[in-house]
């Protein structure tokens, strides 16, 4: 991969993303027996961005269950991911959980009854716990760069809470939101991390179940149509699995019942999405006979 010269363009809105090397790159696979296999930079951390919707999605849904539906919707949304168009139009219902909006509005339902470093540590717990890692942490330079930046997304929280979607101080539900955001993981450990949603919600390394099978497979419908903004179609049709892209370049791919993925290369395409890391797991599916849709 590193002998290709059409690698993307890194993030540079987020001023501290734009710091990182655009030659890296970082594959892991965990299969369903536990065996992992990377290469590359896969023991390099990485701002996981909105990988990490992911699973502040499954904890809300712990939480407040079906009624989460209540303040975000389930549909691809086909705008960028921080656009403000349908919120405009849809009374300030996100289009779906995985859009700016929409993890903004789950991260108010986990803020809810609990201080702002509450919340984020339960969403550090609750990453740890799926990794069996403790030490996964937040990059703290990520966040506060987010924070300096976060122009568009603090118009989309306020647009939201003109509406009442949104329950608690908008500075609040950024801050951890944007702090999730920055939390900074490998290949190897967020390959680790979403094993759960590979193998009908329940954790390999404990054998405890995370979420019901339902929730497991509903989570992978939701990054399967919603998970690369509006170019999640053309990721189903490359790819053909359940996937999450972060603009730090990262993206958790899914094989039910076979594997979890991670792939980061930093350069993103015009969606935002990793560019080589999605053509690596394009020809890594295909390789395997991975993709959902048959081999």
């Amino acid at each position: 991969m590193k002998r290709r010269d059409d690698r993307g363009v890194v993030a540079s809105y987020i001023p501290e993303l734009a710091r990182v090397d655009p030659g890296a790159f970082g594959m892991a696979v965990i299969d369903a027996d536990g065996n992992l296999f990377e290469g590359g930079d896969s023991d390099t951390a990485f701002s996981i961005q909105s990988i990490s919707k992911v699973f502040t999605l499954t904890l809300a849904l712990g939480m407040v269950g079906d009624m989460l539906w209540r303040r975000v919707g389930r549909e691809p949304s086909g705008t960028p991911f921080n656009s403000i168009v349908q919120l405009e139009s849809e009374r300030g219902i996100p289009r779906n959980p995985f859009i700016n909006a929409g993890a903004i509005a789950v991260t108010d339902v986990i803020l809810s009854g609990h201080k702002p470093r509450e919340a984020l540590g339960e969403i550090l717990r609750f990453m740890r716990f799926l990794t069996d890692d403790p030490t996964i942490v937040i990059d703290e330079a990520v966040a506060a760069s987010e924070q300096r930046t976060g122009f568009r997304n603090r118009a989309l929280a306020n647009y939201m809470k003109s509406f009442g979607v949104l329950d608690n101080p908008v500075d609040y539900t950024l801050g951890v939101y944007f702090h999730h955001c920055a939390i900074a993981m490998s290949c190897r450990q967020l390959a680790a991390a979403g094993r759960f949603l590979a193998h009908l919600g329940r954790s390999p390394v404990t054998g405890h179940a995370v979420v019901r099978p339902e929730r497991a497979r509903r989570i992978n419908a939701l990054m399967l149509t919603c998970g690369h903004y509006d170019g999640s179609g053309e990721f189903a049709y490359r790819v053909g699995l359940p996937g999450k892209s972060g603009v730090g370049g990262g993206i958790l791919a899914i094989a039910p019942g076979k594997a979890s993925i991670a792939v980061w290369s930093p350069g993103l395409d015009v969606s935002g999405n990793s560019h080589l890391g999605r053509i690596a797991l394009e020809t890594l599916t295909r390789r395997m006979g991975w993709s959902i849709f048959g081999a």
